[in-house]
């Protein structure tokens, strides 16, 4: 369009030069009509479209008439990665293989759980196809396993997404195909009965179906997916636990995890960027009963897929729902160094049941965008224990070693008590006193015993400075409560006996209202 352009404007000056030559016309009105020629053929030269727009998306229709070129095995990616984007500009036929495997696995330090898998991961292998595919897609149920499993692809357009073409049982493989008609981000689950079951042992999983002009390039994307675990023992508990389904039914989990663990994206296991990087995430929600409310703290999500759509994105949010069932892209640049943490935001979910990601953002500080010191540790997770003013349970004592109760100890401080305290007992400057060499913590066994059950309130004095505050009453068995004490009591510059569950009890059965007189 360009060229023809020119080409008209330089045919214009042509002529009327060649009229200025054949009737004596001056210099000005030579330079009067080329100026008209060129205004002319510019307003005949339809506007050129921006070079970033993205090609439109073809209809399911126009995808289910796509010429199918070829044949290529898909890449799949464990979470939190996802497979590099698909470059090809033809639809092809793309065979997935998916693995069904049932293992034992940590879902927190120390405490362990049966997952039902797609792929060997929690969620299940990330799979990434463009729109006019043909899916030939293999599911196989590992010979270990002891119970039969299908697939439920919401991507698919046919009666059950997949299910029934694809129940395998132990030791067996199935095959169906599909194609691919809709692009957009959607979550993919087992649905063999008892469906929540299955979906609650981890059985979900997302697949990208990319519009057949691809998504706009971004300089990393991640793979995050939200679920609640409804286990036989509590938040944190030691050993190996299972489903329980009075609690599903009640909708009351133990866990509500992103990537099937606690501290899946935390620490060494966090996502990262660079300053000045375009991150997209893709986040879903394998469930199986509640809605997330996903937010990053310290960003502002640039644009939201909101349910998974490809279409018009939402700007400038701060918190999107993602529904049980449901996924969601979103999309944003990194400005500021630090790191920044992922929540779903029914905040308890978040500090006391294992919902806690974490985006490590490295890169030169800006003052003039955020003048304030990054510290990740205030996020920490405060762990599962229950909180209230008053209350007091009383449990089972059990009989270790002091080295076991300090084994245990130290599990139950990082997940009930560091986030406060601080992981090496410092505390935070005025805020929560220390425990470390803390002459009020060492003074009084019995009086650290009432604080952890009844809690106390008001001021106190440790190591010669005052502390105003409250600490509630955490809701512990005997031997959690002796534990933990051992371990402070015996950490950090501490030394002192063990903390036995009877000392607990005879404290606890002394009764007493919450203590006045100080915090921690």
């Amino acid at each position: 369009m360009k060229h023809s352009m020119l080409a008209t404007i330089a045919l214009a000056a042509a002529i009327s030069i060649g009229c200025n030559q054949q009737t004596g016309m001056s210099s000005a009105e030579v330079d009067k009509r080329v100026n008209a020629a060129v205004k002319a053929a510019l307003a005949e030269t339809p506007a050129a479209k921006p070079a970033a727009e993205a090609p439109s998306e073809m209809t399911a229709l126009e995808a289910a008439k796509l010429k199918i070129v070829g044949e290529e095995k898909a890449k799949l990616s464990a979470p939190p990665l996802v497979p590099p984007p698909i470059t090809r500009k033809h639809a092809t036929k793309l065979i997935v293989k998916l693995e069904v495997k049932e293992e034992v696995r940590e879902i927190a330090d120390g405490a362990k759980y049966t997952f039902w898998t797609f792929g060997g991961s929690v969620p299940g292998s990330f799979i990434r196809i463009r729109q006019g595919d043909l899916v030939e897609f293999h599911l196989s149920n590992h010979p270990d396993n002891k119970m039969p499993h299908n697939i439920d692809l919401h991507a698919v357009t046919g009666a059950g997404g997949g299910a029934a073409s694809s129940f395998t049982a132990p030791g067996k493989e199935t095959q169906f195909s599909f194609r691919a008609l809709n692009p957009g981000i959607f979550v993919y689950h087992c649905a063999t009965a008892p469906v929540g079951m299955h979906i609650a042992n981890g059985m979900y999983g997302l697949i990208l179906v990319e519009p057949a002009g691809g998504l706009p390039k971004v300089d990393r994307e991640y793979y995050i997916m939200q679920g609640e675990f409804y286990t036989t023992g509590k938040y944190g508990e030691a050993g190996e636990h299972g489903f329980d389904m009075a609690k599903a039914l009640k909708e009351i989990p133990d866990y509500v995890l992103f990537n099937g663990r606690v501290g899946a994206l935390v620490g060494d296991n966090a996502i990262k960027a660079k300053k000045g990087e375009t991150v997209r995430l893709f986040v879903g929600n394998g469930g199986p009963n509640l809605v997330s409310s996903f937010h990053l703290i310290g960003e502002i999500f640039d644009l939201v897929h909101t349910e998974g759509s490809t279409g018009t994105p939402g700007k400038n949010v701060q918190t999107t729902l993602v529904p049980a069932g449901g996924a969601t892209m979103v999309e944003f640049k990194v400005d500021v160094p630090g790191t920044f943490i992922l929540v779903d935001h029914s905040i308890f979910r978040t500090f006391n049941k294992g919902a806690l990601g974490m985006l490590k953002v490295d890169g030169a500080v800006d003052k003039g965008l955020y003048s304030g010191k990054q510290d990740e540790r205030i996020y920490r997770a405060e762990g599962s224990a229950v909180q209230e003013i008053p209350g007091k349970k009383v449990a089972k004592v059990t009989s270790r070693t002091k080295d076991e109760r300090m084994a245990l100890g130290k599990r139950l401080y990082g997940s009930n008590c560091a986030a406060c305290h601080q992981p090496g007992g410092a505390g935070l400057n005025s805020v929560f006193p220390p425990l470390a060499k803390s002459d009020y913590l060492m003074a009084d066994a019995d009086r650290a015993i009432g604080i952890i059950i009844r809690g106390k309130m008001g001021k106190i004095t440790v190591n010669g400075k005052a502390y105003n505050g409250v600490m509630p009453a955490v809701r512990m068995s005997d031997d959690d409560v002796a534990s933990v004490l051992t371990y402070v009591r015996n950490s950090w510059g501490n030394s002192s006996d063990a903390i036995k569950p009877a000392d607990v009890a005879r404290v606890r059965a002394a009764g007493g209202k919450p203590a006045g007189g100080g915090g921690h």
